[in-house]
């Protein structure tokens, strides 16, 4: 009896095994082939994203494997995400649903089908399904250098030994990170208000073609004129492509009078009338200045923290801090007050000359500032200005009335 049901676990076992086994491999009839999905509504999805598609209708395959998730469970999520530790990772699923849900936000879906050899479908395939374990699927996110639509192109050419070559071809000019960025997302929108606060310098080099690929648009148009290796003869990677779902017209954009550039223009517009009423009357709007001075040191800090203690490589180097001075938090109370100390007027000419030194950036390229602060840059270099000639008046008056 114990032998018999012994004898039943192990055939059980072993035709679990088997039926693993006959999914792994391949048929004659597999494709493999790259998904390209359009930009979406929101800012997370404004980029749009990439997959893999593996097709056996033989074997009853149709799964995609895909990059750029994350798990909402994890401990400390925002923390370690406005940290840039957050682990994302690779996932799968099966196509129909894959589909159906980018058909729900009206996103195109194009698809890319791999001239492969059979063998190169079988390690393609591999190399994916061990990628998806638990161990391995994990990964540390780079927005720039390593997200959903670089992982599809690195995993390709790593899996294939690097057969597969990509030729410059499919740009006709290169771009900065930051105006790959703005193709996609309005530079008069929240978002991009945002982003161009939030990250540096270094999003203003010029990117090569294969860093024109962290964008999935350009995954795709790479892909479209990729060679690959075939008995050292060059033959196109890509052997047909389809649209898989085109999306209905939408109307993009908000409102003018919701933009950045609008809301700025009336708040600076407000700060400059209050500075000429100031002016008229000889006096100082000092709260005004105390919540400038808390308001840009506080984004000054946040930048700071943004470009020491995280790992987010677009943060670093960001001349924003010229604006947006973190000390101006320290002394936020000190120009509130009604009678400054004299040394302050000093420090008040400092953020002007910062001012001045982020104009020269921008003349320079070394750095683009959000276009929605433009008013608001104008306006602090107004204030700053009568705060100087006031606290430097304030100053002679008060010397001459101890004097006498």
């Amino acid at each position: 009896m114990r032998y018999t049901f012994t004898l039943l676990i192990l055939s059980f076992f072993l035709l679990n095994f088997s039926s693993e086994a006959q999914q792994l491999n391949l048929s004659e009839d597999a494709k493999i082939s790259i998904l390209t999905i359009g930009p979406g509504s929101s800012l997370n999805d404004a980029f749009g994203h990439n997959a893999f598609r593996i097709q056996d209708p033989t074997i009853g395959v149709d799964t995609i494997y895909d990059y750029g998730r994350y798990d909402f469970e994890t401990p400390n999520f925002y923390l370690k995400f406005a940290q840039g530790k957050l682990l994302y990772e690779m996932g799968s699923n099966n196509f129909l649903p894959f589909l159906n849900h980018y058909k729900s936000q009206n996103r195109w879906v194009k698809e890319q089908t791999l001239d492969l050899r059979p063998e190169e479908k079988a390690e393609l395939f591999r190399f994916l399904r061990n990628n998806a374990r638990p161990e391995n699927k994990k990964y540390k996110y780079d927005f720039f250098y390593d997200n959903c639509a670089t992982r599809i192109r690195d995993m390709l050419t790593t899996s294939l030994d690097e057969k597969v070559n990509y030729t410059p071809d499919f740009i006709s000019e290169t771009k900065t990170f930051r105006e790959l960025i703005q193709q996609n997302v309005s530079a008069n929108s929240w978002g991009s208000l945002g982003m161009d606060t939030a990250i540096g310098s270094v999003t203003d080099v010029e990117a090569t073609p294969w860093q024109h690929q962290f964008l999935p648009q350009y995954v795709f148009e790479a892909a479209a004129v990729a060679t690959i290796n075939r008995n050292n003869q060059q033959v196109p990677l890509v052997r047909t492509t389809q649209v898989l779902y085109q999306n209905s017209a939408e109307q993009v954009g908000a409102p003018f009078f919701m933009s950045p550039l609008f809301v700025f223009g009336l708040l600076s517009l407000l700060i400059i009338w209050i500075t000429y009423r100031d002016m008229r009357r000889g006096s100082r709007s000092r709260y005004l200045d105390g919540v400038l001075f808390f308001t840009t040191g506080l984004i000054g800090v946040v930048l700071l923290l943004l470009w020491f203690a995280t790992d987010h490589s677009a943060t670093q180097n960001n001349y924003n801090v010229l604006w947006a001075f973190p000390f101006s938090l320290l002394f936020f109370v000190a120009i509130g007050r009604k009678q400054p100390k004299n040394w302050l007027h000093r420090y008040v000419i400092f953020l002007l000359i910062m001012l001045l030194l982020m104009v020269l950036h921008t003349i320079t390229g070394v750095q683009k500032f959000a276009i929605g602060f433009i008013p608001l840059f104008v306006a602090l270099g107004v204030r700053y200005i009568y705060i100087v000639s006031y606290l430097k008046k304030n100053k002679r008056t008060t010397s001459i009335k101890e004097e006498n």
